[in-house]
């Protein structure tokens, strides 16, 4: 018996033969994200239903030196959960329970399988929401552990800024609270922060308690069409002085637009456009709308559109969330590659400008698209795997967008995390700082062996 094979057996010893598996299909299933980096399959894929199974399992994996690699829905877009050491995936699907709505806390409990609009439909009974919407139906314990961020981040902020406490399962199987129920604290070294965004490489999340929000009042939607790109987002920058409380801001280029009309049966003007949102109640967003008008004409606004209509206001964010889509489907037998950066707000026109120039200098099929209220941008482009010149200009492109981010005082990812696809950019983003992230990884998992060669290197890659 090999080594896989015990590891098998002792897997199913001490779970039940529907928690273990090595069928061929669940095993391509887990071999990769929604990213165009290469696959790679696990030996085994795992399927707890406890916090106990995934010590359990950590604890087996420690003994057969096996990497073990958390998995939500595999919506990542850099190579996260791609297990490229094989051994086990922990596939956190069956662990899928809101365990507790603290309604006068503002509080929920789940455990990491809950997809957000699971948890909107439970809330939903208390007038409460969540606010972190990434586009992606994905898992909450995923979101945490990329840090998500997405539409609603410039009122709301990013999933860091919601999580007041998460239930870790260490390398060693130790299981941990990283917070508590409290608003505040001052006791400690803040450990929320440390494991969210962490991309599995320090524990695997098997509980969150998290911030909610009530449900907005009212709630009006608007589309404002401009010459330029530039102007869209000075238009954004100087509503954000003004103090607009704004809810949501989404720039989607000339080329985006177009592709979203072909798939989403739109007839929306083909021109930079922004998608915006205002939240609160019916006296202050009239104010607010009448403000947000005058400011967008002044910065050669050719016409917006307001929607209060919920079917109108869906209609108009579904457009804009299955942007990735209508590339796909407009671009036959080629590959998304999405990839994003962030910038300080006010040198976003540029960074948006020279990623236009980049894109067409190369003679690349792509669209930029983000949430210009906090400075991030994503391009959408779509390659030929197959083509070895047009991967090498994909990644000439994600390069050079890079550079011109962090000349900016910008990072080289604003949400869709590191994984494998952003690693080589650590070390010029962070200097030093990196290798203190290289001593909080050996001290947590000083065998490296959960989610190796992922966000940082494994102390024995950089001796």
């Amino acid at each position: 018996m090999n080594r896989v094979e015990s590891l098998l057996e002792e897997l199913k010893n001490s779970l039940r033969d529907n928690q273990v598996s090595q069928n061929g299909t669940l095993l391509e299933q887990h071999s990769h994200d929604e990213s165009y980096h290469k696959p790679s399959p696990p030996d085994i894929v795992t399927f707890p239903e406890s916090t106990k199974d995934v010590e359990t399992i950590v604890k087996i994996a420690n003994a057969y030196d096996c990497p073990v690699v958390p998995y939500g829905l595999g919506t990542s877009l850099e190579g996260h959960v791609i297990p490229y050491d094989q051994g086990i995936t922990v596939d956190f699907s069956e662990m899928n329970q809101v365990l507790d709505v603290r309604e006068s806390d503002f509080l929920v409990k789940v455990q990491p399988g809950v997809t957000r609009s699971q948890l909107n439909k439970e809330l939903k009974k208390y007038g409460l929401f969540f606010s972190v919407d990434p586009g992606a139906d994905a898992t909450l314990g995923g979101m945490a552990a990329t840090n998500a961020s997405g539409t609603t981040s410039v009122r709301y902020g990013v999933m860091r800024d919601q999580v007041r406490d998460l239930e870790v399962v260490l390398a060693d199987g130790e299981v941990i609270h990283t917070g508590n129920l409290a608003q505040k604290s001052a006791s400690g070294y803040n450990l929320n922060s440390l494991f969210v965004g962490s991309e599995g490489t320090l524990g695997c999340i098997t509980e969150l308690t998290l911030k909610v929000y009530g449900i907005p009042e009212h709630i009006v939607a608007a589309r404002a069409s401009f010459l330029s790109v530039d102007d869209a987002v000075e238009a954004v920058v100087s509503t954000l002085q003004a103090g607009v409380p704004i809810a949501r801001v989404e720039l989607v280029d000339e080329p985006s637009m177009k592709q979203a009309n072909l798939f989403s049966e739109t007839n929306y003007k083909e021109e930079p456009t922004l998608f915006l949102e205002f939240h609160g109640n019916e006296p202050g967003l009239k104010h607010d709308v009448e403000f947000t008008q005058e400011i967008v004409k002044d910065h050669n606004c050719e016409e917006i559109y307001f929607e209060d209509d919920n079917a109108a206001r869906n209609r108009l964010w579904e457009a804009r969330h299955n942007l990735a889509y209508a590339y796909i489907h407009g671009n036959p037998g080629k590959k998304l590659m999405v990839t994003d950066v962030c910038v300080p707000i006010s040198e976003l026109a540029g960074a948006i400008r020279h990623a236009r120039e980049s894109i067409d200098s190369l003679a690349l099929n792509g669209g930029i698209l983000g949430h210009v209220g906090d400075g991030n941008y994503h391009i959408l482009l779509m390659m030929d795997l197959d083509d070895p010149d047009e991967v090498k200009k994909a990644e000439q492109l994600n390069e050079q967008i890079v550079e011109y981010a962090l000349e900016k005082g910008g990072t080289c990812t604003g949400e869709h995390g590191v994984g494998v696809g952003k690693m080589k950019y650590q070390e010029k983003e962070h200097g030093p700082a990196l290798k203190v992230m290289e001593k909080i990884k050996h001290a947590l998992d000083p065998a490296g062996r959960l989610n190796p060669h992922k966000l940082v290197h494994n102390r024995e890659e950089t001796l």
